[in-house]
């Protein structure tokens, strides 16, 4: 009825002991550690197997830039149809060709799965075109060099190619935490936080707060708790990554 109230600190305090909080942050920092694991080194496994010139450098960053130019809502609405137990190519043959019981709509594992192989579809080609930016800006005297001692394959991307890719991994890093740990789009529109609660990540969980309930004031203080979470992780994910790094 438009009465309005002042709570103070006790919004945050609210949010914070709340194990609806909890459970969704816990589901927030599990999606974004996975996506992390999978979406780094296979980006860089990629980067590593692309050529470095020919006519095919061309046509390889098209294919690796396409899903990026998807809009989030039609990725979600793609991957809806393409995993559906029944009329989905993915989710039809996990069901029939492999025997393998799947429905995204019902099986908080299968959503997972699916949520996930999402995002890797979508951003791991991010990750790759960093990792290849840092892989062709190194010269080729290291190469030359590296040859001369007789290193091998390991040996060259232990001391040449990670350490020359350090400062690209490091915004990779950071725009795959900010972007995974912020999400919306896709996972609200595939499964929309289903089955359950099990995929409702922290960014769901916000929404329905302040627009499905209308609590604008848990809501606001989830937000800006929220957006601290976010600044604080990525301030320790740049400061380990460029520690060793001269002022």
């Amino acid at each position: 009825n438009n009465v309005f109230f002042w709570h103070g600190l006790g919004w945050f305090e609210d949010v914070l002991r709340s194990p609806r909080f909890q459970a969704a942050l816990g589901r927030q920092l599990l999606f974004t550690g996975l996506v992390l694991l999978i979406e780094v080194p296979l980006g860089i496994a990629i980067a590593l197997a692309m050529p470095r010139s020919g006519p095919w450098v061309s046509v390889c960053l098209v294919l690796m830039a396409l899903p990026l130019l998807i809009p989030w809502n039609v990725v979600g609405a793609m991957w809806n149809i393409f995993a559906l137990p029944d009329i989905g190519l993915m989710g039809y043959a996990i069901n029939n060709w492999l025997g393998i019981p799947f429905n995204y709509t019902q099986s908080p594992l299968a959503a997972w799965f699916t949520i996930v192989l999402m995002d890797v579809w979508h951003w791991t080609s991010l990750v790759v075109l960093l990792a290849y930016a840092g892989l062709v800006s190194i010269p080729d005297a290291y190469y030359q060099a590296a040859k001369i001692d007789g290193a091998g394959p390991w040996a060259v991307f232990r001391y040449i190619q990670l350490p020359k890719m350090k400062r690209v991994l490091t915004i990779a890093v950071l725009l795959r935490f900010m972007d995974s740990f912020n999400i919306y789009t896709e996972v609200s529109v595939l499964t929309g936080g289903g089955p359950g609660n099990s995929t409702t990540l922290l960014s769901i969980d916000l929404v329905k707060i302040a627009l499905g309930q209308f609590d604008l004031g848990p809501a606001a203080a989830m937000s800006l708790i929220y957006f601290l979470i976010t600044l604080l992780v990525s301030w320790v994910f740049y400061a380990v990554m460029t520690k060793d790094e001269p002022n």
